[in-house]
């Protein structure tokens, strides 16, 4: 404390001013020297008072809220640069669950294409074989209708000839044979 309370009194008794000034210093009359001791007395009240502490402290308490709070706007930054980390890690894992969702789409739509080929070509081949089958059954259908119209015509002109040029004796001899023909038949 003397140490500062020296200081400033030697700085003044040192002063250019003070020596360029007529007359002698240690006099009343002499502002510069009033203006040291009211100096001198105003350090000595702020040490008196402890203004120097004072100031110090609160000098002390702000620079310990500037710390606090660049502790916390450092606290604020990392957590903002995790959530910023974690935000982006999740956006990667949702740009990879979408591109495996793209890859499965495109995976399914190519099955799908091939089973539809293979589902239109067997369709195609249901209804190749079920037109086959109309056509064969149309076929036989149009034969047996022929048969069936050459034997009735064959028939009718059998029983017209027969009935036209055919004998009793003819007609007994072909009974007997047709009798024949049965009884061999059912043996």
């Amino acid at each position: 404390m003397m140490k500062l309370l020296t200081t400033p009194i030697l700085l003044s008794l040192s002063a250019v001013p003070a020596f360029a000034a007529s007359g002698p210093f240690f006099d009343l009359n002499n502002t510069t020297f009033v203006v040291t001791v009211a100096f001198v007395l105003f350090i000595a009240v702020l040490l008196k008072l402890k203004v120097p502490g004072l100031v110090a402290g609160i000098l002390d308490k702000r620079a310990e809220g500037i710390k606090s709070e660049i502790d916390e706007a450092r606290a604020l930054r990392e957590e903002a640069q995790a959530i910023l980390a974690s935000y982006e890690r999740k956006q990667k894992e949702v740009q990879e669950l979408a591109d495996k969702i793209v890859e499965n789409a495109k995976s399914e739509a190519k099955t799908a294409a091939k089973d539809a080929k293979t589902d239109l070509k067997d369709a195609i081949k249901r209804r190749l074989q079920a037109a086959e089958d109309q056509i064969a059954s149309a076929q036989a259908s149009a034969i047996k209708e022929v048969r069936d119209t050459a034997i009735s015509v064959a028939t009718s002109v059998a029983s017209e000839v027969i009935a036209t040029k055919m004998t009793a004796k003819d007609a007994g001899s072909l009974i007997d044979e047709a009798i024949k023909d049965v009884g061999a038949k059912l043996q």
